[in-house]
């Protein structure tokens, strides 16, 4: 009587243990189902993006140099002219910060006048395709 009275809790956590691992294991199959309206959507996106031509217009360079010294540019000119565009460009092997996004060449000559006043060695570009 002792020894079935030790085996039946030993065999309990055997059937346990074995249950428990059973149900917490994990298959190495990942399948990916994508629908095929995505794809669609992928590639109108794609046709829109080339049609937007941003090289057309006239922008503005305030500087040309590190990364780290075009990225102390771009903060200072955000926080003087918060309104215009600006963005860091890189050209090998040189980081070049443009601001705004002209139609004509009138409106960037206007704001390069202000522009100068704070970053005097700005002058106008306009972006080859």
């Amino acid at each position: 009587m002792k020894i079935s009275s030790r085996i039946k809790p030993f065999l309990s956590l055997v059937i346990l243990l074995q249950i428990s691992l059973k149900s917490y294991s994990q298959e190495g199959i990942v399948t990916i189902s994508q629908d095929p309206k995505f794809e669609q959507l992928l590639n109108e996106k794609r046709k829109i993006n080339s049609a937007i031509t941003i090289t057309d217009r006239y922008k503005i360079q305030i500087f040309n140099g590190d990364s780290e010294s075009s990225k102390k540019q771009l903060m200072s000119f955000k926080n003087d002219f918060g309104t215009l565009d600006c963005t860091i460009v890189f050209s090998t092997p040189l980081y070049k910060v443009w601001v705004g996004n002209f139609k004509t060449r009138i409106e960037a000559e206007r704001n390069l006048i202000e522009i100068k006043k704070r970053f005097p060695k700005s002058f106008l570009v306009k972006p080859n395709k």
